[in-house]
């Protein structure tokens, strides 16, 4: 009997929470079907060819496996639009020699987030995030695990953003 009551109590617990579940934690209203990333545009006094692209297929590749919505070019229901303002490297470690132990890469976004269904989940906001590593390592020898792992916290907070409403 307790197990019944236990299951029955979390299908009233899932059917009622607003706007639907999934695994993932997002939290999207029923009537949300479809959503669009545009290309992210490189603005950053330091431009990495490849980063525009990367972080828009990351988040379009994010939604994807973490939503049931449909991705489609314009007139989505969500929309998503980004810049990335900031590509930097700078010591963040000295030693008592002056020279840094540690240098830090930082990446910043500025994302537009329009809900066409909720407007009150608008935002427009920048997100950054860093990964140190060793001086005595170039940054070409770091930079492209350094901006995969970088880009992979930057779509998890812009999706968290946009889409978990805990």
């Amino acid at each position: 009997m307790r197990k019944i009551h236990a299951l029955l109590f979390l299908v009233i617990m899932l059917a009622s929470c607003a706007g639907g579940y999934s695994f993932t934690g997002a939290s999207i209203s029923a009537d949300t079907k479809t959503f669009s990333v545009e290309q992210f545009l490189n603005r950053a006094k330091i431009v990495q060819p490849m980063l525009a692209s990367e972080i828009t297929n990351q988040l379009i590749k994010k939604i994807n496996t973490g939503t049931n919505l449909r991705s489609i070019n314009e007139d989505a229901d969500l929309n998503f639009k980004g810049t990335i303002t900031g590509y930097s490297v700078s010591p963040v470690s000295i030693q008592g020699n002056d020279k840094a132990a540690k240098n830090r890469l930082t990446i910043t976004v500025k994302v537009s987030f329009i809900n066409k269904k909720d407007k009150k989940m608008n935002f427009e906001q920048s997100f950054t995030r860093y990964k140190d590593y060793d001086s005595s390592l170039s940054l070409n020898e770091v930079e492209e695990t350094l901006m995969k792992q970088i880009n992979e916290e930057l779509v998890e907070d812009i999706f968290n953003k946009a889409l978990v409403n805990w």
